[in-house]
């Protein structure tokens, strides 16, 4: 009987993997209605106290998605006002949905990354992924391993698709 040979193994292919840069827990959201008379209505002295007294350590070199949950009408001050509270503790506060914050994560990852291991070789961006990680950052992803592969395809090895090819 011949001996099974794992022929993607010997390839040159290059795994990219966005799942491997996952945020897990460097992301969180807060929700500013939490500081809000019945979660609607800004009283500013009291909102300014608040926010005096909270206790901001827990967000400590995270990325914050700063929202409010209810349909409170609120002034543009009243983000920017919490954002001068995390902005001591925090790497980067921005005023939208965890799915913002996670993708601003990855644009900042994929900035900071060193491709040259992929330079001239056939990539495969790894789709199929256990974390959720937004469609958004394949875009970013693949607009990165251009620059450097000699080609790209996304999925698994057993059935990728064509994305890329260098001319």
């Amino acid at each position: 009987m011949d001996e099974i040979v794992n022929k993607v193994a010997q390839s040159s292919l290059m795994v990219f993997d966005l799942e491997d840069y996952y945020p897990d827990n460097h992301v969180v959201d807060l929700d500013i209605s939490q500081w809000l008379l019945e979660g609607f209505i800004l009283k500013e002295s009291d909102f300014r106290d608040q926010l005096k007294n909270n206790d901001w350590s827990k967000f400590e070199d995270k990325y914050v998605s700063l929202y409010c949950s209810t349909d409170a009408i609120l002034p543009a001050w009243a983000f920017a006002l919490v954002s001068v509270y995390l902005a001591p503790h925090s790497l980067k506060v921005i005023h939208g949905s965890k799915e913002l914050v996670i993708i601003e994560w990855y644009q900042d990852i994929l900035n900071k990354l060193d491709y040259t291991d992929y330079f001239q070789k056939p990539v495969i961006l790894k789709g199929c992924s256990k974390k959720s990680v937004p469609n958004q950052v394949y875009t970013l992803a693949i607009q990165k391993l251009m620059k450097v592969a000699k080609s790209v395809m996304f999925g698994e090895a057993c059935s990728a698709v064509p994305l890329f090819k260098q001319k």
